[in-house]
């Protein structure tokens, strides 16, 4: 295999923050590419400063370990997996981004689409959400009103929380599903949780630091709202867990290093009864036609990343008014990649 690569940057349309304050404009990402023959397979690792994850840093990686990345012999990717799980250890984003583009690769070759390899059809695929980032009550409900959609995701993590979740109801009957990323403490979350269950929102994701299992323990007995990990739950030692502690996971592609071990920690997940969710990390569409291709294992699904950005880099990936996904059904990822002239 040969393997080539390319750093993008996108800018939000909106600037986009989470609870503790954390804003960024654009999102830089490295996207891979893996060249077999005739066939060109394509991966996603977006850059997030909380994970202490550059784009200069992966590039470094890769440069120093590109020919040991293009000498495997895939005949399976998850085999292929393995082998970077072990030459890469310590840079899960960029495994992730080469386990998609190997998927992407073997789908091509094999001339179907990574959900019909994986063995499901395109039948009960949930639709995504939209997300509405952290900003004055008045702000969001701005945002939410220039972005009619079925389901939001709203992220939450301030002082104004419930403030901010009535106002938008007051306005839409859409569903809302609440993102704390750990911003609360286990008492705020006992005094807020009965009154979002009031307010009509369908989940809420990681409400509490990722190493409170005690306070995660407390509120899974009493919550009426089912209790999604997020950054509790990142690679697959993580899930059995969450168990006892969540009614579901958000399984993140970029964290958890890829396609490959997604799919066990679904079918761990099922077997211990937890609901699954995948989730984005802003990924455009490399990254978010990864997510697509898994909609039929999952029960809720957060793949708004091209909704937010000012451009989609390439086509083939579609979302509907309802909220569904549409894939081009063509073999791999089902995408044809394109950068506009300008990206470096």
């Amino acid at each position: 295999m040969k393997l080539h690569y390319k750093v993008v940057e996108t800018p939000f349309i909106y600037p986009f923050t989470i609870s503790g304050g954390r804003t960024k404009t654009h999102q830089p990402a490295l996207v891979v590419a893996l060249e077999l023959g005739p066939f060109m397979g394509f991966g996603e690792a977006p850059a997030i400063t909380y994970y202490n994850v550059s784009v200069d840093a992966m590039v470094e990686v890769v440069e120093k370990k590109k020919t040991q990345i293009e000498k495997f012999a895939l005949t399976d990717p998850a085999r292929y997996w393995h082998y970077l799980h072990h030459l890469l250890p310590n840079d899960p984003f960029l495994v992730a981004a080469l386990d998609m583009a190997a998927w992407d690769l073997f789908g091509k070759m094999r001339k179907q689409p990574l959900y019909k390899l994986w063995g499901t059809e395109w039948t009960h695929c949930p639709p995504t959400d939209y997300t509405l980032g952290i900003d004055a009550p008045e702000t969001m409900l701005e945002k939410m009103k220039a972005n009619p959609w079925p389901i939001y995701k709203v992220k939450l993590g301030t002082s104004d929380d419930i403030e901010i979740i009535r106002l938008l109801r007051n306005h839409s009957n859409a569903a809302i599903r609440v993102d704390a990323n750990a911003g609360w403490t286990t008492e705020e979350a006992l005094e807020k949780l009965p009154l979002l269950h009031e307010l009509g929102v369908e989940l809420v994701e990681q409400p509490l630091a990722k190493d409170n299992w005690e306070g995660m323990k407390q509120l899974k007995e009493v919550s009426p709202i089912p209790l999604f990990a997020d950054e509790s739950c990142v690679f697959e030692s993580d899930v059995a867990r969450c168990a006892g502690h969540y009614h579901g996971i958000n399984i993140k592609l970029t964290k958890c290093s890829g396609p490959t071990p997604a799919l066990r920690m679904i079918e761990e997940a099922k077997k211990l009864g937890m609901q699954v969710m995948m989730g984005s990390m802003n990924e455009n569409i490399i990254g978010s036609a990864a997510i697509a291709h898994f909609l039929p294992q999952l029960d809720f699904v957060d793949m708004d990343g091209p909704l937010l950005q000012t451009m989609v880099h390439g086509t083939g990936l579609d979302y509907l008014p309802d909220g569904h996904i549409q894939l081009s059904n063509t073999p791999g990822l089902g995408i044809q990649v394109k950068f506009p002239a300008q990206q470096s």
